[in-house]
């Protein structure tokens, strides 16, 4: 159920696209302590202005029904900019990212919802 998606105004080539969506996958498990099974991981692309400058950016967003809370975002943040900047050369300071923790009967899965 965790959701991470990513917007962001950097082509990203195919080769890239299928190992930054599986680290970005066991990023989000394994920091929030959800099973890789049920997390999802989009990549998108965007026209962005960011300090009112083009250029390199990043939008992240992350939802998920528990497990988000101070400690965990500040380590999600780390290791997604680590990550974006690594794979993509996004520099850390032009990448923002959204935390939202959902409730279960928000949440739709399967034909039902988590609650």
């Amino acid at each position: 159920m965790p959701l991470l998606r990513l917007e962001t105004n950097m082509a990203v080539p195919e080769d890239k696209r299928q190992a930054l969506l599986s680290s970005l996958s066991k990023i989000v498990a394994e920091t929030i302590g959800k099973p890789e099974q049920y997390v999802m991981v989009t990549i998108g692309a965007a026209a962005m202005l960011m300090s009112s400058k083009s250029g390199d950016a990043a939008l992240v967003d992350v939802r998920s029904i528990g497990g988000l809370n101070s400690k965990v975002n500040g380590q999600l943040s780390q290791k997604i900019c680590a990550a974006l900047t690594q794979s993509l050369g996004v520099p850390a300071n032009r990448i923002y990212i959204n935390f939202t923790d959902v409730e279960a009967a928000n949440w739709g899965w399967n034909g039902s919802t988590f609650g």
